[in-house]
């Protein structure tokens, strides 16, 4: 486990040095941040709520949490500082989870930061606070599932664009899963439901803790962290 620490702390480290890291964040906080805003005063409406950026947000989770992945393993890879990481004591599944704990941590930390909005709107009025958490904590399972996604594919090629948009595609695809379910039926549909990330956020966000929901989305990032531990073990032999 304090191995684990360790690398979580040393990528998190490197985000925090890294202009990539502010970049991407800063985009994301002024794309998601400003279209929220612009929604919210443009509306002819009184209701304080939330509603507009949680619609918003997983759209751009799945563009955010890919480029902050992209790196974490194919970087140590072209490097070749990945091959001197498994020379030293640590297992290879230590090495995955202290990449996806940094990838977390960095989301946790663009989430708290938007957590001014909510703010923000309970100084102007009273604003229900049961979808406002449950909404955040489906975004952060959400950035947990897409980090895992990121964390895997970021094991298979040493090319950082390869990755991010390996990565895009994938979390995108989860993502859009859930507009192809709403048009169609029967038990295609259901099964394109299930799949979706999209479509288990809505019933989070709506401050329904599902335990299905929950179990999907841990389910989906410890598949990534799986993926991605096999195939370090592999490069070992």
């Amino acid at each position: 486990m304090m191995r684990t620490l360790y690398i979580t702390q040393r990528e998190l480290k490197n985000y925090f040095t890294s202009a990539t890291a502010y970049i991407v964040v800063t985009l994301f906080l002024l794309i998601a941040g400003g279209l929220f805003w612009l929604d919210y005063f443009q509306a002819a409406t009184t209701e304080l709520s939330m509603r507009s950026f949680f619609g918003q947000a997983p759209f751009f989770m799945a563009f955010f949490v890919p480029a902050v992945t992209m790196g974490l393993l194919s970087e140590e890879r072209r490097s070749g500082t990945l091959e001197m990481l498994m020379t030293l004591p640590v297992r290879d599944v230590e090495v995955v989870l202290g990449k996806f704990f940094a990838a977390l941590g960095l989301v946790a930390v663009v989430l708290l930061v938007t957590f001014s909005y909510p703010i923000t709107l309970a100084g102007l009025g009273a604003l229900e606070w049961g979808p406002v958490i449950g909404g955040y904590l489906g975004l952060l399972l959400l950035g947990a599932t897409y980090a895992g996604v990121g964390v895997m594919v970021s094991s298979w090629t040493k090319d950082q664009i390869i990755s991010i948009l390996l990565s895009f595609f994938f979390c995108f695809l989860l993502f859009i899963l859930g507009a192809l379910a709403n048009v169609s039926s029967g038990w295609f549909g259901d099964f394109l439901r299930f799949l979706s990330t999209s479509s288990h956020f809505e019933n989070i966000a709506r401050g329904v803790i599902d335990l299905r929901d929950l179990l999907y989305y841990l389910s989906v990032a410890a598949l990534g962290i799986t993926v991605a531990t096999v195939t370090l073990s592999a490069r070992r032999w």
